[in-house]
């Protein structure tokens, strides 16, 4: 139940970052809910995860996740760019993900 509430977490955290490129500064009241909506939502579900795993690993996760996820959207969707060491930097952050996960004890206390 960790991971899914993480999950959770990440998706809401993501999808409420780009309502908020799409709130216009908070000029576009259904955006700029859907904003506060999704944070509250990536915040709840975010402290059902720290009830288990350390808060460090768990904001790691969340944000590197995160990080890399609106990275790609906004490259899909607003089309910004991404030069090499952005996707480099991307890179890291995805392997440094993996590396807590895989190697570390501490997600497992």
């Amino acid at each position: 139940m960790t991971y899914l509430f993480l999950f959770i977490a990440i998706c809401s955290e993501v999808f409420a970052t780009t309502m908020l490129k799409l709130s216009d500064s908070f000029s576009r009241p259904i955006p700029g809910f859907l904003t506060i909506l999704g944070y509250s939502v990536s915040f709840y579900a975010l402290s059902f995860t720290l009830r288990v795993m350390p808060t460090g690993i768990a904001y790691a996760i969340w944000s590197g996740v995160g990080i890399v996820l609106i990275s790609a959207i906004s490259w899909l969707k607003f089309r910004q760019a991404l030069d090499i060491p952005a996707m480099i930097g991307l890179g890291f952050i995805i392997f440094g993900v993996v590396i807590v996960n895989v190697f570390s004890r501490s997600v497992s206390h």
